[in-house]
């Protein structure tokens, strides 16, 4: 009895290494492959406009003023509260932030005393943006008008290849498309 006991075990085992062993190998290839496709995906996804400003913030604390991109890196100028100016640079596919130049001086005119007040940040007027005029967000630029007093926000939005200029109001910000390009070309001025 000892020998046919050994036999099923024997058996069993056979079976299991048969058909077990590859159905398991198997499911560990696939789990593999998408645990690398996920990664290779990722690695691949671009840092959009929100995230190029969370990581220039980090590094640099403050208010975003201009941030725009620029093939393969986005330009972020930043004010910090102390009215210290940084220009850094975002890389697009790893997030990493250099920063290009960083003043000593604080604002002497107090030209920055509106940014730092605004109501509506950078950041809160990309969103605006892109809820008035789906998209993605490829420069905002805070603009002051003296001429009239008004404050806002220039954000370019693109989508289906062309450019769209929104406005977000400073103070309420209400989002208003000024003016499309078709071709993409953001030369308006």
């Amino acid at each position: 009895m000892h020998s046919k006991h050994k036999a099923y075990v024997a058996a069993a085992a056979a079976v299991v290494l048969a058909f077990g062993g590859p159905v398991t190998a198997a499911a560990a290839h696939t789990a593999d492959a998408a645990r690398t496709a996920s990664a290779a995906a990722s690695a691949r996804a671009d840092v959009d406009a929100e995230g190029a400003a969370a990581a220039a913030l980090k590094k640099y604390p403050g208010v975003v003023e201009s941030l725009e991109r620029d093939d393969a890196v986005w330009h972020v100028d930043v004010i910090g509260k102390d009215g210290k100016h940084a220009e850094l640079t975002v890389d697009s596919r790893s997030g990493n932030v250099f920063t290009e130049n960083a003043d000593d001086d604080s604002d002497a005119d107090g030209g920055n005393k509106e940014l730092l007040a605004a109501k509506v940040t950078a950041q809160q007027a990309m969103k605006a943006a892109v809820a008035a005029h789906p998209g993605q967000v490829w420069s905002v630029q805070w603009d002051d008008d003296d001429d009239n007093g008004s404050r806002y926000w220039n954000v370019e939005v693109k989508s289906g290849g062309k450019t769209t200029d929104v406005h977000v109001d400073a103070t309420t910000g209400k989002a208003t498309v000024s003016g499309s390009d078709s071709d993409g070309d953001d030369n308006d001025d």
